[in-house]
């Protein structure tokens, strides 16, 4: 929740004592009103009291007073959190205003710019913003269907928020530490400074075929529950492999790994589990290697584009890499450089006048050079496995 006092006129800021005045202690103006809706924004404003564990007691206006920060950096803050403008609304509780004076306090210590602490903000409200969509959609609906003793969902939704709040909270704060573990230690491996933001990445997409004409034949809950089925296996075998999956895009999923070896493994996994699937439609997948700058848990720069742009040209059920995977895969010994040199020192090594060739775990081969938008001319490779 967020007011920006850039629009705010004098009058409302030497007036902020008439607009507390307009609303009683602990009841904002839309948890008002007779009836049916009465009774909902009633039941709103008591689970909104539960999970927040206070409240309302501030307006803006005093929140940013008593966290000791001006209105413009706390609406600055509210702002990148996700919140809307409210106001001069009293609806904040002892929680924003503790939030607000310790984002200020990294501030006012010199461990963060102000531009970074709002970007702190920024990327915790995106993240946390959709787990909460995610947990209320796909597991608090689920719980809350209508149960054999006659309760309604909302008279359901109480008692179970209640119950389940602080096992949710417990188990965030163990899969942060988890991932923050996890992140440092990449962070800490990074040869020089300027390889904890560009970093040689391996990136890869994976697509579904055809999804468009598949919103148009499938009814919305099979679509729903085929999306999340994809994204799932996506996610299990992205993590399972070592690789980390940066974000979901419906029919799409947008992956990285440090090794190219393992982004290899991820990619061919990926279309051998969709191809013995046979609720799935047809997988490609594209992958690159090369400079990534990464932000908020995102990756960008020309690897994330050719990445992409591969993708969009793989035969259905294969994976396509660039030029420096390819040569990345060689050099680190998961595919041969040469084809050819393999195939010779395999034949030696048949007919005892060789060593024993190296074990390959990949195959390369060269495929049609073609001009990509933005990009030049590129030579994919098609990668498999080796027999």
């Amino acid at each position: 929740m967020s007011a920006d006092d850039s629009s705010a006129t004098p009058r409302e800021v030497a007036t902020e004592d008439d607009a507390v005045r307009d609303v009683p202690e602990g009841e904002p103006p839309e948890a008002g009103g007779e009836g049916e809706e009465g009774e909902e924004n009633s039941i709103a404003l008591r689970l909104e009291q539960l999970i927040l564990g206070a409240d309302r007691r501030y307006t803006p206006f005093q929140a940013a007073r008593s966290a000791g920060v001006s209105m413009d950096l706390a609406a600055r803050f509210w702002r990148a959190m996700g919140f809307a403008d409210i106001g001069q609304v009293k609806a904040l509780t002892e929680a924003d205003v503790l939030a607000l004076r310790r984002l200020a306090g990294l501030v006012e210590a010199g461990l963060l710019s102000e531009a970074m602490a709002v970007q702190v903000a920024r990327s915790t409200g995106q993240t946390t913003a959709r787990l909460a969509d995610w947990q209320i959609d796909s597991f608090l609906e689920g719980l809350t269907e209508p149960q054999d003793s006659g309760l309604t969902r909302t008279e359901i939704t109480y008692p179970l928020v209640e119950l389940l709040l602080p096992e949710l909270e417990e188990f965030l704060v163990y899969v942060w530490r988890r991932q923050l573990a996890a992140a440092t230690g990449r962070v800490v491996r990074a040869q020089d400074d300027a390889e904890m933001v560009d970093r040689r990445l391996a990136v890869g997409f994976a697509d579904l075929v055809g999804f468009t004409r598949l919103t148009r034949r499938l009814e919305e809950e099979e679509l729903g529950e085929l999306v999340e089925a994809f994204e799932t296996t996506c996610s299990d075998l992205v993590a399972a492999h070592g690789g980390r999956l940066i974000k979901t895009l419906g029919d799409e999923v947008l992956f990285s790994a440090d090794d190219a070896g393992i982004a290899a493994e991820i990619g061919l996994r990926l279309i051998e589990t969709m191809t013995n699937d046979e609720t799935m439609p047809e997988l490609r997948v594209g992958i690159a290697f090369g400079t990534v700058t990464t932000r908020m848990g995102d990756v960008f720069g020309t690897t994330v584009n050719l990445a992409s742009r591969l993708t969009s040209i793989a035969p259905k059920d294969t994976v396509l890499v660039d030029e420096a995977f390819a040569e990345e895969l060689g050099r680190i010994g998961d595919a041969p450089v040469s084809e050819a040199e393999a195939a010779a020192a395999e034949k030696a090594a048949e007919e005892g006048t060789g060593a024993a060739p190296p074990s390959y775990r990949f195959a390369l081969q060269p495929m049609w050079q073609r001009p990509v938008r933005g990009l030049g001319v590129v030579e994919p490779w098609l990668l498999t496995r080796r027999g």
